[in-house]
């Protein structure tokens, strides 16, 4: 076979190998029982984010329900200097996707603009909400979350896995040190 005609069939076996789907779906999980959903939560991972840019260490997220529906998020971390950064946020429900939340940090009063609210769609959940996987429609957000401050590595391993098969860059997650056993 002529060197430029094999060069090309090659090329367009490793494009079409790229934009195959992924394995498992990037969906909402289809229940999530907020009464057991809400606590404390320790981050195991996640993909870098501009807001997180400053978190080392400690890095955690606390869901409580609200008389008015809505779900109250604080996250907080530890910062290079030692300090703690909190946020306080909200939540709310999608309709039809028991999954699926949205989250905003903005003020009340600019609640109204649809740009202010995130997707946050818990993606794989332990079915004793021991861990839990919080991803985007758009795969730009992941986060590996667990009751506990570290995480056998196992079981990391296989969630990063399936995680990769539902189309995210597991390759670039972050982990702060001593989130894996």
């Amino acid at each position: 076979m002529p060197r430029p005609l094999a060069f090309v069939l090659a090329l367009a076996a490793c494009t079409a190998a790229a934009q195959e789907p992924p394995a498992l779906p990037n969906a909402p999980v289809p229940a999530l029982d907020l009464q057991r959903y809400a606590g404390s939560w320790h981050e195991i991972a996640h993909l870098p984010m501009f807001f997180q840019r400053q978190c080392v260490a400690d890095i955690s997220a606390t869901y409580s329900l609200r008389a008015d529906g809505l779900i109250g998020v604080r996250n907080a971390c530890r910062t290079r200097d030692g300090r703690f950064d909190v946020s306080d946020g909200v939540a709310r429900r999608v309709p039809g996707q028991p999954g699926a939340l949205q989250v905003r940090f903005a003020p009340d009063w600019l609640a109204w603009l649809p740009f202010t609210w995130a997707d946050y769609w818990v993606v794989e959940l332990d079915p004793d909400y021991r861990w839990a996987v919080v991803g985007s429609p758009s795969r730009k957000y992941l986060w590996v979350l667990s009751r506990t401050p570290a995480m056998p590595r196992a079981e990391f391993e296989a969630i990063r896995e399936r995680a990769a098969h539902r189309g995210y860059p597991v390759q670039r997650l972050v982990l702060p040190q001593g989130t894996l056993e």
